[in-house]
């Protein structure tokens, strides 16, 4: 058996067990997280092709080919090449950013050469990727203060020690335009209007910059200056990774294959992918409590492919726990409170997670709340026909105004904490949630959350730090 498959017994056994219990989900954290340094040589060519594809939306030419590679780099007593371009265009990153450095762990820990690749020239064009406007170009300055705090905050995910560092700048900017007219003269304009961003934008009459247009091409001649056998990118960046390919064709190399990682959809779960810019993200240098708390805010159905993303468990292992809920045998809150604490544990150790765990548990408890004296109480037979928004700001006054209430929602903050037998459920309120009845809502949720008609039950208003009950 596989260091991996013995890590999966032991794992297998705990996640049959009481995942409410402190004791059971700390030892399953320090199983499941131990497999962030696991050696994976061991692995067949299959296996460790097979475990890549699990967490792609797409390997091409297809998987076969990825093991077929690795056999043949074996073969010769090689690892496979992998590269991972990173444009350096922000200082702050969250999770999102975090998926395709993990799946580059992974291939490091197979015993395979990894590059990161610093976009210092390519991020001075822009990437276009899903952009409907052109993106300002960053300097000198920004790119060298950019790519410093990405490499700090990814570290837990990434041992940095292990791979080597280049800059495209070191052949773009010496590029010739007569070799760049020659390469311009073997693609066709066709193959770059296929993106669909392009399209849209040419569509609503916006812009298109000819450097935008040169983008793909500037990644592909990453790839052929690299030589590399794989090349990892999001789901978004597919035809900017295929060019990749045929640039490497035109030059006489064996092309690259292709690992496209999937897009995180954001915590607010209206299904738009997380970014700052929506405020549906969770930041790697957040506070390990925040990172725990907006994790827990998280719809249900965002549990497997968050999972999936962050965490080493297998695909036979996330069946497991989904099996578990369907069978009621594991409650949702519980498995969710798992997966905080895997997303706490990579980033600050198994001893934060626990303490966020024990943190969260305590200010959600039903003893938290119950034991206030003081906790205001809003009557829904009076105040239900009253958006969410209005209760804070005139009738609890949590709130100066019924905008600022809305401004709580939009940053995820405003929630309906459903309390029972079973346990405590958190549901966030999206802004357009908040300007409902609040009745309605309450009605919806409990809806949703399978709640029996004449069940006991304790529903709370949350808004930040200040809490009431609902009636």
């Amino acid at each position: 058996m596989t260091r991996l498959g013995e890590s999966v017994a032991r794992a297998s056994e705990i996640l049959a067990q009481d995942l409410s219990s402190d004791q059971a989900v700390q030892r399953l954290l320090t199983e499941t997280g131990s497999r962030r340094y696991l050696d994976l040589t061991d692995l067949s060519a299959q296996e460790q092709a097979e475990l890549i594809a699990a967490r792609a939306v797409e390997v091409l030419p297809g998987v076969e080919k990825l093991a077929q590679r690795i056999e043949e780099r074996r073969a010769a007593g090689k690892g496979l090449h992998i590269k991972l371009g990173i444009d350096p265009t922000a200082a702050d990153v969250h999770l999102g950013h975090a998926v395709p450095v993990i799946i580059l762990s992974r291939f490091q820990r197979m015993g395979h050469d990894v590059t990161l690749l610093i976009g210092d020239f390519t991020a001075k064009i822009g990437d276009p990727t899903g952009r409907t406007a052109e993106r300002p170009p960053l300097t000198d300055d920004d790119i060298a203060a950019n790519l410093a705090g990405y490499r700090e905050q990814v570290r837990p995910f990434f041992d940095f020690e292990k791979v080597s560092f280049r800059q495209n700048s070191e052949w773009l900017a010496p590029y010739t335009f007569p070799e760049l007219l020659g390469l311009m003269a073997q693609v066709p304009v066709s193959q770059l209007l296929q993106r669909e961003d392009f399209r849209t934008r040419l569509a609503a009459g916006s812009g298109l910059t000819m450097s935008e247009l040169l983008y793909p091409i500037a990644q592909g001649l990453d790839s052929v200056a690299l030589d590399c056998d794989v090349e990892l990118g999001g789901a978004d960046q597919l035809l900017n990774l295929q060019m990749g390919r045929k640039l490497m064709e035109l030059r006489g190399q064996k092309p690259q294959l292709v690992v496209t990682m999937p897009l995180i959809e954001g915590t607010d779960g209206t299904g738009a992918k997380m970014s700052k810019s929506k405020g549906n993200y969770v930041g790697l240098s957040a506070p390990a409590d925040d990172v725990f708390g907006k994790i827990m805010s998280v719809p249900d159905r965002l549990m497997e492919p968050y999972l999936r993303a962050w965490t080493e468990w297998t695909d036979a292992e996330i069946a497991a726990a989904t099996r578990r809920i369907e069978e009621k045998s594991l409650h949702p809150m519980d498995l969710k409170k798992v997966l905080a604490g895997e997303v706490v544990a990579a980033l600050y150790g198994i001893e934060a997670a626990m303490a966020a765990r024990a943190g969260f548990i305590a200010q959600f408890s039903k003893k938290s709340f119950t034991d206030v004296e003081t906790l205001p109480v809003v009557e829904l037979a009076e105040h239900g026909a009253e958006a969410a928004t209005a209760v804070l700001s005139k009738v609890l006054e949590f709130q100066p105004s019924a905008s600022a209430a809305r401004r709580v929602a939009k940053q995820n903050g405003l929630r309906l904490i459903v309390e029972s037998a079973a346990g405590q459920e958190a549901v966030v309120l999206a802004e357009a949630e908040a300007i409902r009845p609040l009745g309605e809502v309450v009605a919806e949720t409990l809806a949703k959350l399978e709640v029996a008609s004449g069940a006991e039950v304790t529903v709370y208003l949350k808004a930040g730090r200040k809490i009431a009950e609902l009636r």
